[in-house]
């Protein structure tokens, strides 16, 4: 897929992250494939989602593009996301139309290299990359490897990051001081309104996972909520 016409389908629209790991109630492609088609029914426009198996099994059932990503552990490095050619390897086997991967400046495993990747990616497919950063340095560090585009997806996940507890919109508008910079909103979106103010600050296009399609999650926070709410004012 060209770049501009991923940028045109996704403009100002909301992209689903479908995702389930093992011993969840909800791992399996075919679940999370039926989930993704949820989110097509409800308006997404692409679905992120993590492994190969899964991205091939979204991409039959709804026809949309695909964010791939393979979260992979490794002991030498905090870097998950799509760490190594290892991984960049299964996505572009599962032709996934985007591969995103940790673009942030720390350690890689094996002392691979952020540049190689790209490179990688670059010589032996048509698949676009997205760099999922922290900080704006990071965003710079990630243009200048050559992703296409960068997404917010680790700021508050990263010790030296901006913590808090909702959306960095502060680092939306710190990246889209470059205008040439396209920027996808990812992290702690809660609800529409959280979305609809990211893109008042520059997001080319939100992401929204957990509080769409993680129930688990979702239903843990209701009920923590209700249960601080009965001991603050008991009946």
């Amino acid at each position: 897929m060209k770049k501009q016409e991923f940028l045109n389908i996704v403009k100002h629209k909301l992209i689903v992250s479908c995702q389930a790991f093992p011993g969840e109630p909800l791992f399996g492609s075919d679940v999370m494939a039926k989930m993704s088609k949820a989110a097509k029914e409800g308006g997404a426009v692409v679905i992120r989602t993590n492994g190969k198996e899964d991205v091939i099994a979204i991409k039959e059932a709804t026809g949309l593009p695909t964010i791939g990503i393979i979260k992979r552990d490794y002991e030498d490095s905090d870097v998950f996301i799509t760490p190594t050619l290892r991984e960049v390897q299964e996505l572009i086997e599962s032709k996934t139309d985007v591969i995103a991967l940790d673009a942030t400046t720390r350690k890689r495993p094996h002392d691979e290299r952020l540049e190689d990747l790209v490179a990688y990616i670059k010589q032996n497919s048509d698949c676009l990359i997205m760099g999922d950063i922290s900080t704006y340095a990071e965003g710079s560090y990630a243009m200048t490897a050559g992703c296409d585009f960068i997404s917010t997806t680790l700021s508050g996940y990263t010790p030296y990051s901006r913590q808090i507890e909702g959306p960095d919109f502060e680092l939306i508008k710190e990246l889209k001081a470059d205008p040439d910079t396209v920027v996808i909103a990812e992290g702690r979106f809660n609800s529409p309104e959280d979305a609809f103010h990211a893109i008042r600050n520059g997001a080319h296009a939100v992401v929204v996972g957990t509080s769409i399609t993680r129930p688990t999650v979702i239903t843990k926070r209701y009920v923590d909520k209700l249960k601080l709410l009965q001991t603050v004012c008991p009946n």
